[in-house]
């Protein structure tokens, strides 16, 4: 009897193969639904009825203000149901056929990935166009990509370092253009954000938002748009680092129509205190050539426990992500009981979800 044949005639349990150890699995006392899977076979389901409105059809999503407060429940109420239809696992392929581009100039983690598994989620399919692998690099005009991008794909997510590109991809494309961040806002990530607060929360009128840290495109967007939604945002910055008076405006003109309040501060206790909600984003944002500078004078408003126990007992941490521990907030804050932060991470995926489906179908 030749070696091999010794080998597998002998005890399955401690015999090896190739020199990789196994161990036999014991099926006698096992189920048969345990030890066998259907593949195949009638998977073919009809996705369930799904009416939204379609005044959002086409339209950009660039500018925070680019969506009314009512147009903003709209998608709110559709990131919803999409986010209970995935956790039921229902099938809802509504943009069957559709091709999403991702002209992306930044790396990314959740913008990049949410889109893709949004857009093949809901049936479509994206093509990630990383800035150096068109011909951009070789002089192209950004004009002249948008528009044989429009014949090409049926939306565009642009991640660009300067939010002028935006405005440019905008004016020659003839397919819905939507902001993955520029270096002047990020309504994505706002937008779910306020769906992490209304799971929390339900309505979200006189909710308190304190935001630490630089008053930069995240902390302009939380801004607007929560003002559009009526809850009341105050920021802490150093007066240096404070936002822009354009975003304190705009942020402005919306809390007057929707009853809420808009407060910038210097003091960070002031900020915490009766916040419902405190948020931080990481101190040195892509791009900055002063972040020793920043980080020297946006250490006294990094989130610690302290600044938790000057908000309501019950307060949310959140952070839009990347983040680093220590810097921004204490570790025992981002990963202790209060944090949520991984909620709003996974709420990228819905609501982003639902911004395809009102400006793509």
């Amino acid at each position: 009897m030749s070696d091999a044949q010794k080998a597998l005639n002998s005890d399955p349990v401690t015999s090896s193969l190739h020199e990789v150890a196994y161990e036999a699995a014991d099926l006698a006392a096992s189920r048969p639904s345990d030890r066998t899977i259907a593949l195949g076979g009638a998977l073919v389901t009809t996705p369930s009825s799904f009416s939204i409105s379609t005044r959002l059809r086409n339209r950009h999503v660039i500018e925070d203000t680019d969506l009314t407060t009512d147009e903003i429940h709209e998608v709110l109420d559709t990131a919803v149901r999409l986010k209970r239809m995935q956790k039921r696992g229902e099938v809802h392929p509504y943009l069957a056929g559709k091709t999403l581009g991702l002209l992306f100039q930044h790396p990314s983690t959740r913008t990049r990935v949410s889109f893709e598994a949004g857009i093949a989620q809901l049936g479509g399919q994206a093509i990630f166009l990383g800035a150096s692998d068109l011909q951009l690099k070789r002089g192209e005009s950004l004009a002249d990509t948008a528009q044989v991008l429009s014949r090409y794909v049926d939306g565009l997510v642009a991640r660009v370092a300067d939010h002028n590109d935006l405005l440019t991809l905008r004016t020659f494309s003839t397919i819905p253009v939507l902001n993955g961040l520029s270096d002047k806002s990020h309504p994505m990530q706002a937008l779910s954000d306020m769906l992490t607060l209304r799971e929390r929360f339900g309505d979200l009128h006189g909710i308190n938002l304190s935001y630490f840290g630089d008053g930069n495109n995240v902390c302009g967007s939380l801004m607007i748009i929560g003002a559009a939604l009526g809850v009341n945002v105050t920021v802490a910055s150093p007066k240096r680092y404070q936002p822009t008076d354009e975003m304190i405006s705009h942020a402005a003109w919306f809390a007057s129509a929707n009853k809420a309040r808009i407060h910038v501060t210097d003091d960070p206790l002031e900020a915490a205190k009766d916040a419902d909600v405190i948020y931080t984003d990481i101190h040195v944002s892509m791009g900055m050539t002063d972040g020793a500078q920043r980080a020297v004078s946006l250490a006294p408003y990094k989130v610690t426990a302290e600044v938790m126990a000057a908000a309501k007992s019950n307060a949310f941490f959140m952070h839009d992500l990347p983040m680093h521990r220590d810097e921004e907030v204490a570790a025992e804050v981002a990963d202790g009981p209060q944090s949520i932060i991984f909620d709003q991470a996974e709420n990228r995926l819905h609501m982003q979800k639902a911004v395809l489906l009102h400006t793509m179908i």
